[in-house]
């Protein structure tokens, strides 16, 4: 039923884009959108700001990253007043505005695209009072984010898409029957008939993942227990900076006393990307023999035509003892969007059952 809501949610934001487009902005596809992935140029009144439906919005917009473990928000936000609203705020990649009046019937929400610049979406909340409003921008929370996301990871395809590796994709293709466009400034750093290492260097970080496939038995194959027995297997193939060091997965975390360790196990859930089913893992890896770690989200599914799980496994290691500023979250997100672009053979119709 949620499915359903959503998807009525996004067809009306689209319907919206044609009919009133015009009645805003000049369209302007000439200019570059402004901004980084995941900041977002929320355009708000004082009175408002101060009132429920700024302490909403902020709930909203600004909840923690549930796949990190350290605080990271949603959304970087960055309010301005509606006189400040010009010149490079009005080509951001993300806008919210904010429109109370008592001259509005009800509150609703507008969602355009490239209005003053491109790629960028631009949202209109508005509402006859700031109440009505705030109750509004609660209940439709999951879709207003879930609008916003897309336009996020529309962004990472489409760059995906121009600016892949050719061999990169062929080397996916012919060994784990997937079609997959991975930008070009990845590379390679190990491969062998069942797995898959893909990274991209930083001087304090690091940004990958490993593809890997192993027989499908079942059900059982893709449960919890399983994924996690099977990532330790693979993710022990990636080796740390000391010798007989290697990734694996965290099952324990120190506790709130911060005297003793208590399971720490990682979430997992279905997820469907277009007519496949896909089950998603997210938790924490670390360095055996070493200090060192961060979050991982897998993604795996079954390729009918081999007869095996295909596992799409993403990771980042951004220390913030060398980094001023947390970034798991972006980087993390660019790699979990590559999945949307994964496809197999047209014969292979895995459907969720």
């Amino acid at each position: 039923m949620k499915k359903v809501f959503i998807l009525q949610f996004v067809l009306l934001c689209a319907l919206s884009m044609f009919v009133s487009c015009k009645s805003f902005f000049k369209l302007s596809t000439a200019d570059n959108a402004t901004g980084t992935p995941y900041e977002l140029v929320l355009v708000c009144p004082q009175p408002e700001w101060q009132s429920e439906l700024g302490d909403t919005l902020q709930s909203v917009l600004k909840q923690p990253v549930k796949e990190l473990m350290q605080y990271e928000p949603m959304y970087n936000v960055l309010r301005i007043l509606p006189n400040n609203f010009k010149s490079l705020t009005r080509s951001h990649r993300n806008v919210i505005l904010v429109n109370v009046s008592p001259e509005i019937a009800e509150p609703g929400i507008t969602v355009q695209y490239d209005v003053t610049s491109k790629p960028q979406i631009h949202i209109t909340l508005k509402g006859p009072d700031t109440k009505s409003l705030a109750k509004y921008v609660s209940d439709n929370r999951d879709n207003i984010l879930y609008v916003l996301e897309k336009a996020e990871r529309d962004r990472t395809i489409a760059y995906a898409s121009k600016y892949f590796s050719a061999p990169l994709r062929e080397k996916i293709r012919s060994t784990f029957g997937m079609d997959l466009a991975v930008p070009n400034n990845y590379q390679v750093r190990s491969e062998s008939d069942d797995m898959l290492w893909v990274s991209q260097e930083f001087p304090t970080a690091s940004q990958g993942f490993f593809i890997y496939k192993y027989p499908y038995k079942g059900k059982e194959s893709l449960s919890a227990e399983a994924l996690v027995k099977a990532r330790n297997k693979f993710a022990a193939r990636i080796p740390g900076p000391r010798e007989g060091s290697f990734m694996t997965t965290t099952n324990k975390i120190v506790d709130d006393t911060g005297m003793d360790y208590m399971p720490f196990i990682p979430e997992h859930r279905p997820l469907l990307i277009g007519d496949r089913l896909w089950v998603e893992m997210y938790g924490l890896w670390e360095v055996e023999n070493y200090f060192m770690g961060g979050p991982f989200v897998s993604y795996s599914t079954v390729n009918t035509q081999t007869n095996e799980v295909v596992t799409i496994d993403c990771y980042v290691y951004y220390p913030t003892a060398y980094n001023k500023e947390p970034e798991k979250r972006n980087k993390l997100r660019a790699l979990q969007h590559l999945v949307y672009l994964a496809d197999f053979p047209a014969t292979d119709n895995t459907k969720a059952e």
